[in-house]
């Protein structure tokens, strides 16, 4: 194929590798904001404590959370409803921990989604309510206020006999149920430079990034203002006339070429494999054979002989089969991606065998690239 403008992607995910062909605007190349983030534009996470109410009897049983009784009666308490009297036995009410992302730059009023997840030993929080809740940061401070509607995604049903779980219902969503209360310090607009972090440390993506900032500074500034500090951080240097915002909302829509390192991905879990485009396979013979092995008991019953005194006996019966199946030698070589992944299905194997081949090629030292599993 002649067009350069994408590269080739190899997933496998049953049986059979395949090359899937993504289509860019440049092969291996991306925008800045793509591949790195400002270093002072970091997430913040917030984390609170709170009680969902309304749900159909699948909340927490209060005698083997105690802690969420404590929380309801406190919770009445601020409302100015007593709560002398014996222990509730109602299964309404559960208790969660709400944790929610900051975005950088949040200012008061906007909303952030929040996820709750069960702490006691409710069942279920689908259609339940989120009673406020505050949100704080690791220095204690209270940035957003949460509350609404739950969504779950999971469900169970359940009989006298047996029941049906799909999905996890003991966690949930609440979109944008969390309002933003406090703004954090930013010192954005007094800061005398900016650091990218890359998201994938590349020193040859760094250098990459660095060349095209100084190519923009020379010609807009008049001198370079970035420098590669190492594989993951550039620092961009602040010119005097420079607006900061503006400098940034330029900086990071410049394109810029990509490098990675070249890597095999392998989640043995799922007979998942993910083969990069600049993967390399020496030239090596491959045999790869299965041994089954089948193992089946039919005992026997051994009955006495009539009118004697002997007693029935259980007689063992053990029949073992071993098939071997494969075995064929066969040679991959792969100078390109294409080639490598026509070699593999032409073994024939089942995902958990192309697995073990690669291991195998690593081993052998004629894999040429780093060897990932998950």
């Amino acid at each position: 194929m002649t067009n350069h403008s994408a590269r080739w992607v190899t997933i496998l995910s049953g049986v059979v590798l395949a090359l899937v062909w993504i289509a860019g605007a440049e092969a291996g190349t991306s925008r800045i904001k793509d591949i790195a983030s400002l270093q002072s534009g970091r997430d913040n996470q917030l984390i609170g404590y709170g009680l969902i109410v309304g749900l159909q009897g699948t909340g927490d049983s209060l005698r083997s959370s105690p802690f969420t009784d404590q929380s309801m009666r406190a919770m009445l308490q601020n409302l100015g409803i007593s709560t002398q009297g014996g222990q509730s036995n109602a299964k309404n009410v559960a208790a969660v921990m709400v944790t929610a992302t900051l975005p950088p730059f949040s200012s008061p009023g906007s909303r952030i989604d929040a996820t709750v997840g069960s702490l006691g030993d409710a069942t279920s929080l689908r259609g339940g309510t989120l009673v406020m809740t505050s949100l704080s940061g690791a220095d204690g401070q209270i940035y957003a206020v949460a509350q609404g509607s739950v969504i779950v995604s999971g469900f169970t049903a359940q009989g006298a006999a047996a029941s049906v779980t799909e999905g996890v219902t003991t966690a949930g969503r609440v979109p944008g149920g969390a309002i933003i209360e406090r703004e954090l310090p930013s010192s954005f607009k007094d800061s005398i430079n900016l650091v990218l972090q890359l998201r994938n440390p590349d020193f040859s993506t760094a250098v990459g990034i660095a060349d095209i900032v100084n190519a923009y500074g020379k010609s807009t500034y008049g001198a370079p203002i970035a420098e590669a500090k190492d594989s993951q951080e550039v620092v961009i240097q602040k010119p005097r006339t420079a607006d900061l915002t503006r400098l940034m909302a330029d900086i990071e829509n410049l394109i810029v070429a990509t490098d990675t390192p070249a890597k095999v991905v392998i989640n043995e879990r799922t007979g998942t494999i993910v083969i990069g485009a600049d993967v390399r396979v020496s030239k090596v013979a491959v045999s790869y054979g299965t041994l089954t092995v089948q193992v089946s008991e039919t005992p026997q019953i051994i009955q006495p002989e009539p009118f004697s005194r002997g007693e029935t006996a259980v007689q063992d019966q053990t029949d073992i089969q071993a098939e071997q199946n494969g075995g064929n030698l066969a040679i991959v070589d792969g100078p390109d991606l294409r080639t490598l992944v026509a070699g593999l299905n032409n073994i024939g194997v089942k995902p958990d065998g192309i697995i073990a081949i690669l291991q195998g090629i690593k081993s052998a030292g004629a894999l040429q690239a780093e060897l990932v599993l998950q």
